[in-house]
């Protein structure tokens, strides 16, 4: 019984996650670096969309910290730099193997034009990695 119950409370943990994005995400996985306090992390992430990304950690930030992060793209000279919010936790011990343990970051911007410049690296990266038709649908885009 109690096996049911927690089956069931995933789901509708996984249908409110889920139900919490505005754009679609693309399992793509990326090194992200990031530093709290005087420590300095590297992980990876699960997925990312133009509005945030999970960063699979058995560390994770609490929810509403606001920090900045380098993603690593291939192709890119540069780390992108970018500033988050923490919007939900799975920690290790909520963890399971279809729900790792990490943190969904929303991205923050400073103004319209860094948004755009985000979202365009974005969709070019998802596009490099699923091809032009699966990102285009993932973008709804025609």
């Amino acid at each position: 019984m109690a096996g049911t119950l927690d089956h069931e409370a995933e789901s509708v943990y996984l249908r409110c996650v889920s139900d919490r994005r505005r754009d679609d995400r693309s399992a793509i996985e990326l090194n992200v670096e990031y530093k709290r306090i005087n420590t300095f992390f590297s992980d990876y992430t699960r997925n990312i969309s133009k509005g945030g990304t999970f960063i699979r950690t058995a560390r994770p930030l609490d929810a509403g910290t606001e920090f900045v992060f380098a993603l690593r793209i291939p192709n890119l000279d540069e780390p992108l730099r970018l500033r988050g919010i923490v919007k939900w936790v799975v920690t290790q011990e909520e963890s399971s193997p279809e729900k790792p343990a990490g943190m969904g970051i929303q991205f923050q911007y400073v103004d319209a034009e860094e948004r755009r410049g985000t979202e365009e690296i974005v969709e070019r990266l998802m596009a490099r990695e699923l091809g032009d038709t699966l990102s285009s649908r993932l973008l709804k885009k025609k």
